[in-house]
């Protein structure tokens, strides 16, 4: 997958509350989708949906032991995502200041 898509898969996965609770829970460690479906006033189906929004988006990582299915984060995906919006927050502060800049320069008597 190229960046441009992992980062629309990563903004869209985020965009969701249940999904981003579900990441959060996953940044304490590792977790059973029963346990991470738990807390959630919706079907153990309606979850598993939110878990594989997520591991497309590849911010989750799946492993089976026996029946068992433990998820933990992948933090990748998000570091790609954050270093994008710095380099979004820069340009734009940049502009931002060359604006000011030219502003007070005209206010200038």
């Amino acid at each position: 997958m190229n960046a441009p898509a992992r980062l629309d898969h990563t903004l869209g996965a985020l965009a969701d509350p249940t999904r981003r609770a579900i990441l959060l829970r996953l940044s304490e460690g590792e977790a059973r989708v029963t346990d991470l479906a738990a807390p959630f006033d919706i079907s153990l189906n309606s979850v598993s949906k939110h878990i594989r929004i997520l591991e497309r988006a590849q911010l989750v990582r799946r492993r089976r032991v026996g029946r068992e299915h433990l998820l933990s984060r992948n933090p990748r995906p998000l570091d790609e995502a954050a270093e994008w919006i710095d380099r979004l927050r820069s340009h734009w502060s940049k502009r931002l200041d060359r604006l000011a800049k030219a502003l007070e320069e005209d206010d200038t008597p």
